[in-house]
């Protein structure tokens, strides 16, 4: 790790951001422009993602398959709004094992269309019906502007596809899903996320309606921190997923899909991160407490070391998961800072007069940080026994602190604008919440004139009526307008 400080953030938060992710070691720059190769450090922290979401898509019924890397170019080609939305950022494999291929195949940017010719083989009968699968994969998208975590030609997800035999059912697994994100990105990510209705401008390619859940970030810019697709009958139609119903009339599927990716580890660290590192929200850390012992003499050492260890297993017992920073080429001072890099929620540091008193000193990472030195707020002096109950109570209240922090600043910066030209004052430090007539036009020129784009149409809309912000026209939506990532 660098001895470096970081860039502030009000410095330069894009420079700010990927200092961070290289030297918390979550990730770093593949020899392949706009790819990346995610770290053991990062890939633990995926994995926790992947847990609590998989976690939450068993308990409603969806079960995990694997599709080909590999789709024939005519696949794609079968959706014209599909394909048309894709083609700027497809790649294409026309050579194999030596030879041109009779076909070309597309390295997969999304799976809509290999499922679905699966889906038409699979699917007979309305008693085949509905059908509820995840796949945990790679896809590749030729972005030509990319940044780690948060749009890279290569990223992992998850995607999730079902079929049912009804629009009504289709409908309500589409909100459903949206809500299990939502969740997801609240109780473990502590990311506060508005659920909302994407325009038809910003819907994905190929779909009847598209929701999302929309997190602002350290700089008030909006991240699209998860997507659920209401696909109709359109894949159905170009894929022939027909089923018999009940009355033996043959009938066209209705069918979802839904995603969240590697982008969101982007979410954790501009929402809660700070100009010493990361910030990890407990639920989410690889690590969760880190202990530091502290020595001078070999005396010292190994009756330190000795409560540590039993410390250590304590906690582990406890279901915490826990470091010792035994390193002993590098000052206590040293791996202090060195820990705040990495986010550990918190820090546990033993030394003689510890051992004595019977006591450990506790440092929280989410409280305020001056001179490299924990505000005094963040710093506690426990028992040694019951200590795991003790971090298991200050994991939960870290938890609880940085969403109700990240709630506060995200309330703190959304505006409902009085005219036009307050909202484009507005949009270049905030959020405006403004009504809008749902018009293409309305929407390109705000995008032309302040680059802020509309992220959705929140469910919890206020009713009634307004009149749209820019041209004035009856409108009964309102939306956020903010400029993204």
């Amino acid at each position: 790790m660098s001895d470096e400080k970081l860039t502030p953030r009000n410095v330069d938060f894009s420079e700010w951001y990927n200092q961070i992710v290289l030297r918390a070691e979550l990730a770093d720059y593949a020899p392949v422009r706009g790819c990346m190769v995610v770290r053991p450090y990062g890939w633990a922290l995926w994995e926790n993602i992947q847990q609590a979401l998989d976690r939450r898509f068993k308990e409603t019924g969806h079960v995990n398959a694997a599709f080909p890397l590999f789709i024939p170019m005519s696949f794609l080609e079968k959706e014209k709004e599909h394909v048309e939305g894709f083609s700027p950022e497809l790649a294409v494999v026309t050579i194999g094992g030596g030879e041109k291929l009779e076909e070309p195949l597309v390295v997969r940017p999304t799976s809509e269309t290999i499922i679905g010719h699966m889906y038409s083989k699979w699917i007979q009968s309305y008693r085949d019906l509905p059908v509820l699968i995840n796949q945990w994969a790679n896809v590749v998208r030729w972005e030509l502007r990319t940044r780690l975590f948060l749009r890279t030609l290569e990223f992992y997800w998850q995607e999730g596809h079902t079929a049912h035999a009804t629009e009504q059912e289709a409908r309500e697994e589409t909100m459903r899903m949206l809500d299990v994100y939502a969740d997801f990105a609240i109780n473990e990510g502590a990311v506060p996320v508005i659920k909302g209705v994407k325009s038809e401008a910003e819907k994905f390619a190929g779909a009847v309606q598209s929701l999302s859940i929309e997190a602002m970030m350290g700089d008030t810019r909006a991240l699209q921190s998860g997507t659920s697709h209401f696909l109709g009958q359109n894949f159905a139609k170009a894929f022939d997923i027909q089923f018999l119903d009940e009355n033996n009339t043959l009938q066209f599927c209705w069918t979802t899909s839904w995603g969240l990716s590697t982008r969101f580890i982007g979410a954790i660290i501009m929402t809660h991160g700070d100009d010493q590192g990361l910030i990890l929200p407990p639920r989410l850390a690889p690590i969760q407490a880190v202990i530091v012992p502290i020595f001078k003499s070999d005396p010292e050492t190994a009756t330190v070391m000795e409560t540590v260890t039993r410390l250590q297993a304590e906690l582990k017992a406890a279901g915490i998961r826990v470091k010792v920073d035994d390193r002993t080429e590098v000052t206590p001072g040293f791996k202090f800072n060195d820990w705040e890099m990495r986010g550990v929620p918190l820090r546990i540091e033993v030394g003689p007069k510890d051992i004595e008193k019977g006591t450990v000193a506790l440092a929280r990472r989410d409280t305020p940080v001056r001179d490299g030195k924990p505000g005094r707020e963040g710093k506690s002096f426990v028992p040694q026994a019951g200590l795991a109950a003790a971090v298991a109570d200050l994991l939960t209240d870290i938890q609880k602190s940085l969403l109700e922090r990240a709630t506060a600043f995200r309330d703190s910066h959304i505006f409902d604008p009085k005219d036009y030209a307050e909202l484009t004052q507005i949009v270049q430090n905030g959020w405006a919440y403004s009504w809008w007539c749902e018009s293409a036009e309305c929407e390109v020129k705000v995008k032309e004139d302040t680059k802020a784009t509309t992220r959705c149409m929140p469910l919890d809309q206020p009713g009634g009526k307004g009149e749209c912000i820019y041209c004035g026209k009856a409108a009964s939506q309102k939306v956020y307008f903010a400029r993204a990532y």
